[in-house]
């Protein structure tokens, strides 16, 4: 059972300043839940309709029709569950890092984190104005791999003028990534997805790549912000695996 406190809790976290001050995420489904268990995080409470699947974890039974009240989700998927954020190490100077400017849809960030996670980038950085991680549609979109990725929030102009690694954007008019060989170290900047990487941050970048369009008409205005990013982690990666 669960207490309508708990139930105001639950759902107060699907704002960002209410996961600030409590410090807590939300996690639904099982297979989400498990992979951020088996990664160290914190858990704090788990609910679910189907206590036979979680008899090693402690957890709480609740109802379809109370799981309802506190998912995001159409159609929730038999657990939910509340974690302590993760602490975030410092940032390496060292390696591929991933920099986001001002990406706003959660599905697009849950699926750049993932991406970071399966080409081994340890540090993916947000500008301030990108949708907050712990949003309960990325933690889903993620899959598990932002237990995995480091994410830090911080002033990407500033970021990007101390640094002392290349910087490489990703632009339409930039060079053929099939044209240039990419270094192992750097940073890989994307940006917004209606309006790309702002004046300020494109100042800063040292290379401008594009992935260049092969279709007959070339009438596709762009590739989605995660899909472009898939393709040039790889284009990081090809040579140093």
């Amino acid at each position: 059972m669960i207490s309508k406190r708990q139930t105001k809790l639950i759902t107060s976290l699907n704002k960002k300043k209410y996961r600030d001050a409590h410090n807590l995420l939300v996690a639904e489904s099982p297979k989400v839940i498990r992979e951020l268990i088996s990664e160290g995080l914190e858990l704090v409470e788990l609910y679910t309709t189907d206590s036979a699947n979680w008899s090693s974890i402690p957890h709480t039974v609740i109802t379809e029709s109370d799981l309802k009240k506190i998912s995001t989700l159409k159609t929730p998927d038999n657990a939910l569950a509340v974690f302590k954020k993760p602490i975030v190490p410092p940032i390496s100077e060292t390696g591929l890092t991933l920099a986001l400017d001002g990406i706003r849809d959660p599905g697009n960030l849950g699926t750049l984190i993932r991406l970071c996670d399966w080409f081994g980038v340890a540090d993916l950085v947000c500008s301030q104005d990108t949708v907050d991680c712990y949003n309960p549609k990325v933690v889903q979109a993620s899959m598990g791999s932002i237990a995995r990725v480091s994410i830090h929030y911080l002033d990407l102009k500033v970021y990007l003028h101390e640094s002392t690694r290349s910087i490489f954007g990703g632009f339409m008019d930039g060079t053929s990534i099939y044209q240039i060989n990419l270094p192992e170290d750097g940073i890989l900047v994307l940006g917004n997805e209606a309006n790309g990487i702002c004046p300020e941050i494109e100042k800063l970048i040292t290379q401008r790549i594009a992935i260049p369009q092969y279709g007959e008409t070339k009438r596709t205005e762009s590739l989605n912000v995660a899909t472009a990013g898939a393709i040039l982690l790889n284009e990081f990666r090809r040579n140093y695996r």
